[in-house]
């Protein structure tokens, strides 16, 4: 028996999210991640709007709305992935999870990061920023470890997501701090994003249709994996790289408009529609169609007819954090062994989010109704997350409930 097949007897031995020792938020990666990035949503919102309302100031030598970009980007999301690839690689090398000491260490980390900046009038930018660049490599290094140590080579295209938005993180910072502007290092960032999105959400997206039509007796299922959706990721890659180095450029345009037609079939032929009577896998198929939709502005966008700040709100809101939250959702749902369907408080934080991805880009097309597009759509974020956090919270902090 080889070393590949011990660590994958002893993994299934182990059952998965219990808490032997120390807390159950460390028991499993999703635990203190999802917590934290649902918690961090709403708070780094409510503050945001409380900097633009004149009742607070916050890293003013940074650039408030600096931090606030970075903190969406860079702080809420990156606590999101961590909680997914920390429960997905262990499932895909069949290795133990990452629990106790060094997940609460890593989430530490990542605290600090959101500590740092807020002090970072304090401290100065340059030490906030070398604090909040650790959580990315360190997250990195963990996942590489894990995948190559499974001989999962496969997987390895998922570091090169996580590769690009670390090195989007620093370029961030450095951006900021000698240039006082961020719109490259925004754009890489949303890139790695929605690449991860491309990737990870072809895989889950069919599987949990296909799991939710076979348990209804049903056989029309979703197209398998094939060289057309090989073909859409790497159009879609080379659409969201072109949008990020030359937004404005021809090819950028043709590119964008092309890997948007392409994502639309890609949705089509994985029959979301089917899956109607059941949100928790409805709402996967509806945050992937912001990825078309993202495309396709981006495309617009280098033909001058859409706001450059419209294209990345409605990738980041749309395709990048309502999948996270379909996500978030889902895997807390399966892994405290609860029931997997959409409860009505859930499905109103689904409506909250969707809205706000679909009202925040308004606020450049109509700029004279702005500011009031921007409290709208920031009051709908606070709230999806606020729902999340208020039902969810509960089930990441407790002992995991035998299957249903």
């Amino acid at each position: 028996m080889n070393a590949t097949d011990t660590a994958g007897r002893v993994s299934r031995a182990v059952p998965r999210g219990l808490s032997r020792t120390g807390p159950v938020l460390f028991s499993y990666g999703f635990r203190p991640f999802f917590l934290g990035a649902g918690l961090w949503a709403v708070a780094a919102m409510v503050l945001w709007i409380a900097a633009l309302t004149g009742h607070v100031t916050i890293a003013e030598d940074y650039g408030t709305p600096h931090w606030h970009a970075h903190e969406m980007l860079f702080g809420f999301a990156p606590a999101v992935l961590a909680g997914f690839l920390l429960t997905a690689v262990p499932n895909w090398t069949g290795r133990l999870p990452v629990s106790g000491w060094p997940l609460a260490g890593l989430f530490a980390l990542w605290c600090a990061g959101r500590l740092a900046l807020l002090a970072s009038d304090a401290t100065g930018a340059v030490p906030a920023a070398v604090v909040d660049v650790l959580f990315l490599p360190a997250l990195l290094f963990i996942c590489a470890r894990e995948i190559i140590a499974g001989r999962k080579w496969k997987d390895l295209k998922v570091l090169a997501g996580l590769t690009a938005l670390a090195i989007a993180n620093i370029l961030f910072h450095f951006s900021v701090i000698e240039h006082g502007h961020d719109h490259l290092a925004m754009r890489l960032g949303v890139t790695a994003y929605v690449m991860l999105v491309m990737i990870i959400g072809g895989r889950i997206l069919p599987s949990f249709t296909r799991n939710w039509l076979n348990k209804a007796g049903r056989t029309d299922f979703p197209t398998p994996y094939n060289r057309f959706d090989a073909g859409a990721i790497v159009l879609g890659v080379a659409a969201l790289a072109s949008w990020t180095a030359v937004p404005e450029h021809p090819a950028t345009a043709v590119l964008g408009i092309a890997a948007a037609v392409l994502h639309a079939v890609r949705l089509y032929r994985w029959r979301g529609w089917t899956t109607w009577r059941e949100r928790l896998v409805v709402v996967l198929h509806v945050a992937y169609l912001f990825v078309p939709l993202g495309l396709l502005a981006a495309g617009l966008g280098a033909l001058g007819l859409v706001e450059e700040r419209s294209v990345l709100h409605l990738l980041s809101i749309g395709a990048m954090s309502c999948m996270m939250l379909a996500v978030m959702t889902r895997a807390t749902l399966g892994h405290t062994g609860r029931a997997l369907t959409a409860s009505r408080m859930t499905v109103a934080a689904y409506a909250a989010l969707i809205l706000c991805a679909l009202l925040r880009p308004l606020g450049e097309v109509l700029p004279d109704h702005s500011m009031h597009i921007y409290a709208a759509s920031g009051l709908l974020w606070i709230a999806a997350f606020g729902l999340f956090c208020l039902e969810y919270a509960p089930m990441l902090t407790r002992t995991r409930r035998a299957p249903l």
